[in-house]
């Protein structure tokens, strides 16, 4: 019998991508998008895992386990973050995670941590990718706008969920570069950095490097006027390229 899972994440491609590797264990995966949903979801059914994302727009993980815990469900958990931080780790970990894994990642790492938490092994931090350095517009105009290898090798070579995972992806991009935009002419420089984190998990997992690199510049000096005209410049650069989520390099 199929473990059943529940997966908390409210980016739809990096969700996508979680649940496909999740259920190719085999397992099944119940999907949420909010911790309002997942809450729901957890009250009703009976998980052999929880798979929470750390940051959402109605709330936290780590503050919906606590709401879980108090009313007696022991489930096991594991957070799922982009941020690499060590004292990030440490915080998850105290907050009652069985395991932290740092996005993206591949789909191997992904299951082997599920695979730990499953069977009751207490994982060290999952490695991801390493983080993106801030770098200069030099250096990220040096990657290529779809990174093909990386993103088939993370997937487990399937082109075809690279393909659908990108579509996705580009279907939510005006949306996170206006939230970026949006929040660069408030001066919130907290909002800023919550949607360019989010950002670079989900072009971690299609393979948007230059992408990805104009966001870790940006992310690395959210006041600087030449790294966000570049990543917007980027974003238009890679939506330009939307005929490359069907398989073309970059």
């Amino acid at each position: 019998m199929k473990p059943k899972l529940l997966l908390l994440e409210d980016e739809p491609a990096s969700r996508h991508f979680l649940c496909l590797a999740a259920e190719a264990l085999p397992a099944e995966v119940e999907p949420a998008a909010t911790v309002a949903e997942a809450r729901t979801l957890a009250l009703s059914g009976a998980h052999a895992l929880w798979l929470f994302d750390v940051n959402l727009p109605d709330g936290s993980g780590g503050g919906l386990l606590a709401w879980l815990r108090a009313r007696g469900l022991r489930t096991p958990a594991i957070a799922h973050t982009a941020a690499h931080e060590t004292a990030e780790r440490a915080r998850l970990l105290a907050e009652g995670f069985q395991a932290v894994v740092t996005k993206p990642l591949t789909a191997a790492a992904w299951q082997a941590a599920i695979r730990d938490a499953l069977q009751g092994r207490d994982a060290d931090a999952t490695p991801g990718h390493p983080p993106q350095d801030a770098g200069d517009a030099d250096a990220a105009e040096a990657a290529p706008v779809w990174d093909d290898i990386a993103a088939t090798a993370a997937l487990g070579g399937s082109a075809t969920n690279v393909a659908a995972l990108r579509r996705l992806f580009l279907a939510e991009l005006p949306g996170a570069r206006d939230a970026v935009m949006a929040a660069a002419a408030g001066g919130d420089r907290t909002a800023m950095g919550a949607a360019l984190h989010k950002l670079r998990a989900g072009c971690g997992f299609v393979g948007a490097a230059r992408l990805q690199a104009a966001a870790a510049m940006l992310q690395g000096d959210p006041a600087s006027d030449p790294a966000l005209r570049h990543f917007l410049s980027v974003a238009a650069e890679t939506l330009q390229a939307a005929p490359a989520a069907d398989g073309g390099g970059g």
